[in-house]
């Protein structure tokens, strides 16, 4: 895995090797910082050129984990196996059950909406957070890496006749990736699809087999199709390497109106919020005790910290003035080795 490198106005560069940024920051040349858990480096001086190879990222869609997968002329500049964004549709259940019950209660509330007119373009909120976490996805990687194509695995669905509910279950899913292709050509990017037979028989040329597990955290289950699918846009196969970040998204609870079950009296307090004495939630920061964590909720004045792999909480009262904070961030991460 390569270090990212951008200069001092804020230009990706191609990026280094971990020794070469190692040397640079002993050296005082260069300051490290992170991007959504990312290592990279910001050089400190002029950079001795500005010239840039072609890179592309590779995408292979799923309906649980995703790859992501870019690569240079010679390298395998990061491979990333994502958890998809699955809880939208039970949270909007959640929602409407609640906004029901309520209306049932002698508590105000809104009027129901019975007529809701849908603008053209309109996606149902479970597609477009599953899409829209995907775009999310690729303007990072344009933070920190001078990507100019991309190259993804187009999903589709065979209709079949007399089948009403079986067509109309696929159709957000033909609606969506067209929504976001438009997002990526409006980044600036050339964007280039495959069918998933185009994407078995480049796996055949290159000698690599696809592991049969969808939920495995190894490279061959989804990250050697995205490796695959950016080779297409370089016209040549660099070094493979294995190494993997595994991510999973953050889920915050925003605006729920209260909590589900009522506290003694029958008041039930409010929940949800994105910040915790002033750190946004899921921020990476650095505590003396626990070492990098990122932040949880927050009672009484103290701050809750988890676990920056598996998301598990490692204390409820953390002070304020004890943590440093280090980067913003809505992921938990874990890096996986070359195995």
């Amino acid at each position: 895995m390569r270090v990212p490198v951008k200069t001092k106005d804020k230009l990706a560069l191609m990026p280094t090797s971990p020794v070469r940024a190692r040397m640079l920051i002993s050296m005082s040349l260069a300051t490290p910082y992170f991007v959504k858990g990312i290592f990279c480096i910001r050089l400190n001086r002029e950079p001795s050129a500005r010239t840039v190879q072609s890179v592309a990222v590779g995408i292979d869609p799923g309906s649980k984990k995703e790859g992501f997968s870019v690569l240079c002329d010679h390298h395998t500049l990061i491979n990333l196996q994502i958890d998809a964004v699955c809880h939208v549709k039970d949270a909007l259940e959640t929602k409407r059950n609640m906004r029901r019950s309520r209306r049932n209660r002698n508590t105000p509330c809104r009027k129901p909406r019975f007529k809701t007119t849908r603008r053209v373009g309109w996606l149902p909120p479970s597609t477009r957070a599953r899409w829209e976490s995907k775009i999310n996805v690729v303007k990072t990687l344009m933070k920190i890496y001078p990507i100019t194509n991309i190259v993804c695995e187009d999903v589709s669905a065979k209709t079949r006749p007399g089948k009403r509910n079986w067509n109309k279950n696929f159709s957000p899913i033909e609606v969506g990736k067209n929504w976001f292709y438009g997002q990526l050509e409006s980044l600036g990017l050339t964007v280039e699809t495959k069918k998933g037979f185009e994407t078995a028989e480049l796996r055949k040329i290159l000698d690599l087999k696809k592991s049969k597990d969808k939920m495995s955290d190894k490279w061959d289950a989804h990250c050697v199709d995205s490796f695959v699918l950016a080779t297409v846009a370089l016209q040549q196969i660099p070094k493979i390497d294995e190494s993997m970040v595994l991510v999973k998204p953050l889920q915050f609870h925003r605006r729920q109106l209260h909590a589900l079950q009522p506290a003694k009296g029958g008041i039930r307090r409010p929940y949800g919020s994105t910040r915790s004495l002033g750190l946004r939630r899921g921020s990476i920061v650095k505590h003396p005790k626990y070492g990098i964590c990122l932040v949880g909720g927050t009672s009484k004045g103290r701050i809750s910290l988890n676990n920056i792999e598996t998301g598990s909480r490692l204390c409820q009262n953390a002070k304020i003035e004890s943590v440093h904070f280090l980067s913003f961030n809505n992921w938990n991460f874990k890096h996986c080795p070359t195995r």
